[in-house]
C-alpha cells in the first residue's frame, strides 16, 4: 500500500492544498511561497504516521485527508468551538475510509490536564529555544499521553503498511538516544549529526563482519564433508569454473576497496591454465559456492557504502577532500591538497563545511536510516548547499530511490533543484488561485 494523495483544507484558516503523489517516479516536489504550509504539511504527515498526534493540536486546520492506492483513505478533523476563549486543546477525529468495509472512527481525546498546559505555551518555547528536530522528539513524547487508549485494529494496520520518515531541514544536530530525562541540558543532549552517523556505521558494518564469520565458520565446518558429497557437472568446464573464481576476487577487492574486508597480502589467486582434473573440479566448485554465501552477506551494505561514497567524493572533490570507510571509524576523511604549511591530512566528520555536513547527513539519511518501501518527506534539501551541488541533487536522489526503493516528497525553494522537472512539482496556491 502506498500513499496517493494529501490534502488539507482551512490550513491557518486560509489555504486548501491538494498534493498528489508521483507514483512512476517517485519523485514529488511541493514549492511555493514561505508561509504557505510546505513544511507543516511535512509535519502533520510525519506526525500521524509516527503517532505525533500533537502536531495536530498546534496547527490550524480543519481536515487532513491521506489517500492510498487501495482506494481506502484517512481523514483526521479538528473539532473546535470558534466562541471559546480559552486555550483548551480540541479533539482530534482519525476517520478510516474503505471501500469494502465502509468508515471507521477513533476519538485521539486529551488524557490529562498536563496536555493543556503543554499546548501552546510550551510548544511556543519549544519553537524558540530547540531545533526542529528535538521539537518534534517533545511532540513524540506528548504523542504516548494523547495516545492514553489502545488504537483501533485499522489505524495500527494502517500504519505498520506505511512507512514514513522526516528528515529536517534542522539536520545538523542529533539527539542523543541513549539519554532518557526530559531535563537533561541541550548541550549535553546534543551531538553533531555527522559524527552519530559515523559511529553508527562503525557498528553496522562491525555487525555484518559479524555475521560474516559466523557465516564463514558455519562452511568451513561443512566442508568436508560437502566436498565428499558434491557430484560431478560435466556441465561446468574449466573456463567457467576459472570465471567463477575470476568474480570472486574481483567482489573480494571491491569490498576491501569499501573497507568490509581487510586487505589480504597472500590474495592472489589464479589457476594455472592447464586442464583441472574432475577431484579438483569438485572442491573448488564447493569453494566457488561458499565464498559466494560469505560474500552475499555484505550485497546490500556494500552497494550503499559505494554509492554514498561515489557521489560523496564527485562533490567533495572541488575541496580536495575524499571520502573512505573501515570498522573503526565508520566513514573517514582526508585532504588530498598538500600544504607545507599545514600537516593536516586526516580529517573528522566535523571538520567538514556546514554544506558538506548537510549533504552527507540527507545522503547517509536517505541510504542508511529508512527502510526499503518507505515514503521519506525532505524538508529544504537545498540548505547550505552550493549551486552546483543543487542542479545534482536531483540525479543522485534519483539513484538512490532505485537502489533503497523509496518514495520521496520535498518541499523547496530551489529551481536549481527541479531544474526542467517541473513535471515532478506540485505549487502550492493560496486562496482563490
Amino acid at each position: 500500500m502506498r500513499i496517493q494523495q494529501i490534502s488539507v483544507s482551512g490550513l491557518f484558516g486560509i489555504f486548501d492544498h491538494v498534493i498528489p503523489l508521483n507514483m512512476d517516479e517517485r519523485i514529488t516536489i511541493i514549492h511555493g511561497p514561505n508561509g504557505f504550509g510546505k513544511t507543516v504539511m511535512l509535519r502533520m504527515l510525519n506526525g500521524f504516521f509516527n503517532s505525533q498526534y500533537s502536531v495536530f493540536q498546534t496547527i490550524p486546520f480543519r481536515n487532513f485527508r491521506v489517500e492510498f492506492d487501495n482506494r481506502s483513505s484517512v481523514e483526521i478533523v479538528k473539532t473546535s468551538d470558534p466562541s471559546a476563549k480559552t486555550n483548551k486543546i480540541n479533539d482530534i477525529t482519525c476517520n478510516f475510509y474503505d471501500p469494502n468495509s465502509g468508515k471507521a472512527s477513533f476519538i485521539l481525546k486529551n488524557s490529562s490536564a498536563r496536555t493543556d498546559v503543554l499546548s501552546q505555551e510550551l510548544f511556543l518555547w519549544i519553537a524558540k529555544s530547540l531545533s526542529e528536530r528535538r521539537q518534534n522528539q517533545l511532540e513524540g513524547i506528548e504523542s504516548s499521553e494523547l495516545k492514553s487508549r489502545d488504537e483501533p485494529e485499522w489505524l495500527e494496520n494502517v500504519k505498520n503498511n506505511i512507512h514514513v520518515r522526516l528528515i529536517e531541514s534542522q539536520r545538523l544536530l542529533n539527539s542523543d538516544s541513549n539519554r532518557n530525562s526530559r531535563l537533561d541540558s541541550e548541550a549535553s543532549s546534543m551531538l553533531p549529526t555527522v559524527s552519530a552517523y559515523a559511529d553508527e556505521l562503525a557498528q553496522l558494518i562491525q555487525v555484518k563482519l559479524a555475521e560474516y564469520g559466523t557465516t564463514a565458520q558455519s562452511l568451513d565446518r561443512t566442508f568436508p564433508a560437502r566436498v565428499v558429497k558434491q557430484q560431478p557437472s560435466p556441465d561446468l568446464t574449466d573456463e567457467q569454473l576459472r570465471h567463477q573464481l575470476n568474480e570472486l576476487e574481483e567482489t573480494r577487492s571491491r569490498l576491501i576497496e569499501v573497507g568490509l574486508l581487510d586487505k589480504d597480502e597472500n590474495s592472489d589467486f589464479q589457476i594455472q591454465s592447464q586442464a583441472i582434473d574432475e577431484s579438483t573440479k569438485n572442491i573448488l566448485s564447493v569453494y566457488v559456492e561458499d565464498v559466494e554465501k560469505k560474500l552475499s552477506v555484505f550485497d546490500e551494505i556494500a552497494s550503499k557504502i559505494e554509492l554514498l561514497r561515489r557521489i560523496i567524493n564527485n562533490k567533495f572533490a572541488y575541496s580536495y577532500k575524499e571520502m573512505n570507510f573501515n570498522k573503526e571509524k565508520g566513514f573517514v576523511f582526508k585532504t588530498l591538497y598538500s600544504s607545507s604549511s599545514s600537516n593536516l591530512e586526516n580529517l573528522s566528520p566535523i571538520d567538514l563545511s556546514s554544506g558538506e555536513q548537510h549533504e552527507l547527513v540527507l545522503l547517509y539519511e536517505l541510504l542508511f536510516k529508512v527502510q526499503p518501501g518507505s515514503l521519506v518527506l525532505i524538508d529544504e534539501p537545498e540548505l547550505s548547499l552550493h549551486v552546483g551541488w543543487q542542479v545534482q541533487f536531483l540525479k543522485d536522489l534519483q539513484e538512490i530511490t532505485k537502489l533503497a526503493d523509496l518514495d520521496i516528497l520535498m518541499a523547496t525553494h530551489s529551481p536549481d533543484i527541479i531544474q526542467d522537472r517541473w513535471d515532478l512539482t506540485v505549487e502550492l496556491k493560496g486562496p482563490g488561485k
